[in-house]
């Protein structure tokens, strides 16, 4: 029975997870050669499978559109032709990376001659439970089987057609080169119960990690028995500082809110010195209201931009103290006009998400401020908040972005997918 006296629908899911813990010991001995080999076939049964793969998305796109899905939650769903060779380009990517098992963290020599290395080692079976996102299912594979480890799937019901196809592509490329299929397995036959099940498999899965909205996040982190790791949603701002670059500033909210909004690093509210409110917000706020951006302003912002021609009015409507904490994920933007870097950052704290923050600023002691004063996961000067995602930032395709603070934090690529060994090498030594 649950705490609240209903019964505890939680599947058995033991043959899912001791399949994985097989093929996790079988992996924590795997060559590099031999994991980069497996990478290799799931990046070419992607290409050869991408017409299945298509028309197995159509569905999943269809179903979203009659359920009336959001155009941000759609475009997370979406593949395209362009769309999965990018993923099959960020797993061969994940194979040029270095391997992380064996990296020696650190090495010394004690007093009484002991030497002593710690070193990388695999988790084992991770477990990820992730809502309409098919790519993940491939980056977290993908990742996962580089760092030694299985992976458990559950993906949400939004991508059920899209994901049965793209594991049955890794499965049958991993046994096309020798290597076992149950190093990616899903519980989505199971639903709801599946995950559930999984956030009571102590002892074997050995981390879990939640990704997609704050909903999925708080149920995954509270009612869970195995470890997780917190992926954070993206409340995510920019400051234009009084000393920025205002046409730099202006391509960089452009890019922030409107590149791709269905995203945990997409910029959600945008902060703007007064010094130079004037200057900017008309011609920015015109851009992005006629990219069809609805601006959530106070009445500072209000007060520059109301009666501008080039703005349309319509899309101009009064901030709640709701908007300053709403990921948004659509074409939704928050605008608050401040008096210092101080009160920037001040708002941020009081907001944030702990995801990134950003800060458009030529001043070195604007900039060091906002440093200080801000806790994220990811800090952008000068650039867009779009760049937190493990693949811009050099460490190949990301398994998600970690606001916590334990182990990994910010977007976690090989090496947060691994845990450390202590390994200790005497002659016969005993403790004096």
């Amino acid at each position: 029975m649950c705490h609240d006296g209903r019964v505890d629908t939680a599947a058995d899911i033991s043959q899912v997870t001791d399949a994985a813990r097989r093929a996790a010991r079988l992996l924590a001995n795997a060559t590099t050669q031999v994991k980069n080999r497996g990478l290799e076939a799931i990046a070419a049964a992607l290409i050869e499978r991408s017409d299945q793969i298509l028309a197995a998305n159509a569905e999943d796109v269809a179903r979203g559109r009659a359920e009336q899905m959001s155009e941000g939650l759609l475009d997370r769903l979406a593949l395209t032709p362009d769309r999965i060779r990018g993923i099959a380009e960020a797993v061969r990517e994940i194979a040029g990376l270095p391997d992380p098992i064996g990296q020696v963290v650190r090495g010394m020599r004690t007093d009484i001659g002991l030497r002593v290395t710690q070193e990388r080692v695999p988790l084992g079976v991770i477990g990820i439970i992730y809502e309409a996102r098919p790519n993940v299912t491939i980056d977290a594979a993908s990742l996962a089987l580089k760092a030694g480890n299985a992976v458990v799937l559950r993906g949400g019901s939004a991508a059920q057609s899209s994901n049965r196809v793209l594991i049955e592509v890794c499965r049958d490329a991993l046994t096309s080169v020798g290597l076992p299929a149950d190093a990616i397995t899903t519980v989505d036959p199971w639903g709801r119960a599946g995950a559930r099940a999984m956030m009571r498999a102590r002892g074997a899965i050995d981390a879990l990690i939640p990704r997609g909205g704050a909903g999925l996040i708080n149920a995954v982190f509270e009612e869970s028995r195995v470890p997780v790791i917190e992926t954070g949603t993206g409340n995510c701002h920019v400051y234009v500082d009084a000393s920025a670059d205002l046409e730099a500033a202006e391509a960089i909210i452009m890019n922030a809110k409107t590149q791709r909004v269905g995203v945990c690093n997409a910029a959600e509210t945008l902060l703007v010195h007064a010094d130079v409110a004037e200057r900017f917000l008309v011609a920015a706020l015109t851009r992005l209201t006629t990219a069809g951006v609805t601006i959530h302003a106070d009445e500072a912002t209000r007060a520059v931009v109301d009666g501008q021609p080039s703005i349309d009015a319509e899309m101009i409507v009064d901030a709640t103290e709701a908007d300053w904490e709403t990921e948004y994920l659509s074409m939704d933007l928050a605008v608050r006009v401040v008096e210092s870097v101080e009160e920037a950052t001040d708002h941020i704290r009081r907001y944030s998400t702990g995801h990134t923050e950003g800060i458009v600023a030529s001043d070195v002691a604007a900039i060091a401020a906002f440093r200080a004063g801000v806790d994220a996961a990811a800090i952008a000067i000068n650039a867009s908040t779009r760049f937190t995602d493990g693949g811009q930032l050099g460490l190949g395709a990301e398994v998600g972005i970690s606001t916590q603070k334990l182990h990994a934090r910010g977007p976690m690529g090989l090496a947060e997918l691994t845990t450390t060994t202590w390994i200790y090498e005497g002659e016969g030594t005993i403790r004096p």
